[in-house]
């Protein structure tokens, strides 16, 4: 079973026809040349990004796997108009990643219940992922 419950509605969360995950979240904003691999992605404006990006940005950074200033890189994603952070409740994130026992990865099973919660498809190239999650962005 992949997560639970119907989709759940949020002001302004609306207009958002993808989540990103927190890959691409970085690709955008650092401005990386991979982008060009998905030349469709700008169809897609506003994205949506998950609070728990931020999270596991942060741990990236904490652990030498990413170069960035915190809060800075939070505060430039929140403040451009590229994207819709989406402050989903915790408890929401939490019913719906129960079920999501084919990954260990507590980012990706937040990021996934936050698609599945929303009910919009998750922008990704994780393979496990895209395996096994009902919701991912097609071209």
């Amino acid at each position: 079973m992949e997560g639970r419950g119907a989709a759940d509605p949020s002001p302004g969360f609306g207009s958002v026809t993808v989540l990103l995950d927190t890959h691409f979240l970085i690709w955008l904003v650092l401005g990386l040349k991979r982008l060009a691999e998905f030349p469709w992605l700008d169809r897609h404006r506003p994205w949506g990004i998950s609070p728990i990006s931020f999270l596991e940005i942060e741990f990236l950074a904490e652990t030498g796997r990413l170069s960035v200033s915190n809060p800075e890189f939070t505060r430039a994603v929140m403040e451009d108009p590229r994207f819709t952070v989406d402050d989903i409740p915790l408890a929401t994130l939490i019913r719906h990643a129960l079920g999501l026992t084919w990954t260990r990865d507590p980012f990706d099973r937040m990021l996934v219940a936050h698609s599945l919660a929303r009910r919009a498809p998750l922008c990704t190239i994780d393979r496990n992922i895209r395996r096994h999650h009902r919701l991912v962005a097609a071209e």
